[in-house]
């Protein structure tokens, strides 16, 4: 009984410590080892806030509850939504009283509205918490990351090239090790993409500080702070963990959707 007592006090400080004392890996210039296949295990492309599960991303009013809309019905529990955490700092994201109208717009309208529907670039932070994995290459004169979703990419200057010349879906970024995490500012966004599912959004004024810190191995916390005075009071943190993919998955894999959505936003003008 004591030998049992010992053993389960030792597994329990093992399991406790793990992550605490474990050495980091280490890469180019001495910097934690960022490189590798990452990938999040939430729902916060979904909906950044807490959510319960329901029926479908967009719903109409039914006789008794509101039941899926039309479009989605034939999807059954494919189409429904599950329940998740919120990913926001605090809870809620401190939309203007405008800007909230315009999100619940977006939420009532998604089949319309959203972005991902039509393959459009994700956007930051969005394509870090997409239900796709991801990809970072890094050495002392590059920081690289490739997203499986549509064939995103960003190239992630190490040195601030000022202001972007253009806007686009991805925006420019910068970044620099601060300690042993890495962080990347971006801005220059064509205002187009949403923060996830639900209908969150920003303006063309949307500035993104994302923050890598590697906690051991196999995992890392990623943060971003979003300021944008155009749609939200202040700014606002998201936190979440990704994880390292390991064994023969860790590579991406191709997922080229535009080829996908033809149909769907072209068809209409197909030769008959």
């Amino acid at each position: 009984m004591k030998a049992l007592s010992i053993f389960i006090a030792t597994f329990i400080f093992c399991f406790s410590s793990y992550g605490v004392s474990e050495e980091l890996p280490r890469g180019p210039n001495g910097k934690p080892d960022l490189n590798g296949v990452w990938q999040v295990l939430n729902r916060a492309n979904y909906d950044l806030e807490a959510h319960p599960a329901r029926a479908a991303m967009q719903l109409v009013e039914g006789p008794v509850v509101p039941v899926p809309h039309p479009d989605i019905l034939a999807l059954g529990a494919v189409g429904s939504v599950p329940a998740g955490l919120s990913a926001v700092v605090g809870g809620k994201i401190p939309y203007t009283k405008k800007a909230l109208k315009q999100r619940d717009e977006n939420k009532n309208n998604w089949l319309e509205r959203d972005p991902e529907i039509k393959c459009y670039l994700p956007g930051v932070p969005r394509a870090t918490y997409m239900p796709y994995p991801f990809q970072i290459f890094h050495s002392e004169s590059s920081f690289f990351i490739a997203y499986e979703y549509a064939g995103a990419t960003r190239n992630i200057y190490l040195k601030d090239p000022g202001e972007p010349p253009v806007d686009s879906w991805m925006g420019q970024s910068w970044g620099q090790w601060e300690e042993d995490s890495f962080v990347v500012e971006t801005k220059g966004f064509n205002g187009q993409t949403w923060l996830d599912r639900s209908g969150n959004f920003h303006s063309d004024q949307l500035k993104v500080t994302e923050k890598y810190t590697l906690m051991n191995e196999h995992t890392m916390q990623y943060e971003a702070t979003i300021e944008d005075s155009e749609i939200f009071t202040r700014p606002w943190t998201i936190q979440m963990m990704l994880y390292k993919k390991v064994g023969r998955d860790a590579e991406l894999q191709q997922f080229k959707c535009v080829e996908f959505v033809e149909e769907l936003i072209y068809g209409e003008w197909r030769a008959k």
